[in-house]
């Protein structure tokens, strides 16, 4: 008897590795109560589809460390999910989210008559006499084409201009540091990504609001003009900008806020500069122009990224988002370490994804983004 009953013991613990092999499909894992608590009966996807992806950046190390996630479907959230440690209150840093903020900004100020898109860029020290610099135009540092010489990424780090301007030579005036760096290309032909760019644009935003050179005249100058015309008017009631020592804003990279604020400026986007109660906060142009690619760089617009192909078939060279997998009018706020707004106005989807993700993990991480977008028809 006893040899007779060993032997189906036998075949129940070779089960798995049987089905395996005959092709049967593999089973999920059951979702956890806390996977489908993060979606909304309404989620304008499958829930249960939707609910496996969310959970898979929250519990697949290969994808780095995800802190939070909102998705916004149609205007309305469909999931939100938190780590440990994370809630809708946390202030996540924007890093490099920040320059769309600036490049709203900028629009706001072009539309109150401050500033001019493709007139030179009013900076002082660029006027002078045979300075090759005063070709420089607005729309020039908008689309990062300046030809300054500002290396975003160097070796070793502290070279990088971004590390300098942030944390050494350049940490107490960024703006001044950032304007005196030279040509290294005629301005608008070459693409060259660089925070140091947008914090030139965030003095040149100072600059248009006040004549102050005191740096709590204008600190306060550009927080209020910020609350007043964008953070406030869409309810981002956590926004936190942070300012050098000379009271200009760290516009490239330091502005901090939740992840539904996040969503709401991505909402924002997606309905052309209107608030939700329908007001007009920057003209609709502005916006489409910050959607258009630019004539050096198709990736990239008006200090945010687009999803449009830049690249030869089988080139190594990485693309930010995904244009083999989404519609090429998706667009994305991007920052340092895995922080995105992704928003698909032709599937009126935004979705904000923060953490810390290192290079392959961020690049494992977008794929599970992309799943998460094809969740969603367009319309």
């Amino acid at each position: 008897m006893k040899m007779r009953s060993a032997f189906p013991i036998a075949t129940l613990a070779l089960l798995p590795a049987l089905i395996s092999c005959s092709g049967l499909p593999e089973q999920d894992p059951p979702l956890t109560e806390e996977a489908l608590a993060a979606v909304t009966v309404d989620a304008g996807a499958p829930r249960r589809d939707l609910a496996r992806q969310v959970d898979d950046l929250f519990v697949n190390p290969a994808l780095g460390e995800t802190r939070a996630l909102v998705v916004m479907q149609d205007g309305r959230i469909a999931a939100e999910r938190y780590g440990v440690g994370y809630g809708p209150d946390t202030r996540f840093v924007s890093w490099s989210m920040a320059k769309t903020i600036t490049g709203v900004m900028i629009g706001m100020m072009v539309a109150d008559g401050l500033l001019h898109l493709d007139e030179p860029a009013p900076v002082d020290m660029w006027q002078r006499p045979g300075d090759p610099r005063a070709e420089i135009t607005l729309r020039h540092l908008l689309q990062m084409r300046s030809g300054l010489r500002h290396t975003e990424a160097g070796d070793p780090p502290y070279e990088s201009s971004e590390v300098r301007m942030l944390f050494l030579d350049g940490r107490d005036d960024m703006a001044r540091w950032a304007k005196e760096q030279p040509l290294e290309a005629e301005p608008g032909a070459m693409f060259e990504y660089s925070s140091s760019t947008s914090v030139i644009l965030a003095d040149i935003a100072a600059n248009a609001l006040t004549a102050s050179r005191n740096p709590e005249t204008r600190r306060r100058a550009v927080a209020e003009y910020l609350e007043a015309r964008l953070f406030g008017p869409l309810g981002m009631t956590s926004m936190v900008p942070e300012f050098d020592a000379s009271g200009t804003l760290i516009g490239g990279s330091l502005v901090h806020g939740s992840a539904r604020d996040w969503a709401r400026l991505g909402e924002f986007l997606r309905r052309k500069g209107r608030a939700p109660t329908g007001s007009q906060l920057v003209p609709q142009r502005w916006i489409e122009q910050m959607l258009t690619p630019s004539p050096r760089s198709p990736q990239y617009g008006f200090q945010i990224w687009l999803n449009r192909e830049y690249r030869e078939k089988g080139s190594p060279e990485e693309h930010p988002l995904f244009p083999d997998r989404a519609p090429s009018s998706l667009f994305s706020l991007i920052g340092h370490m895995g922080q995105y707004v992704i928003v698909s106005p032709s599937q009126r989807l935004t979705l904000v994804r923060l953490g810390h993700s290192e290079r392959a993990e961020r690049i494992a991480m977008m794929g599970e983004l992309a799943d998460i977008v094809e969740l969603y028809p367009e319309r």
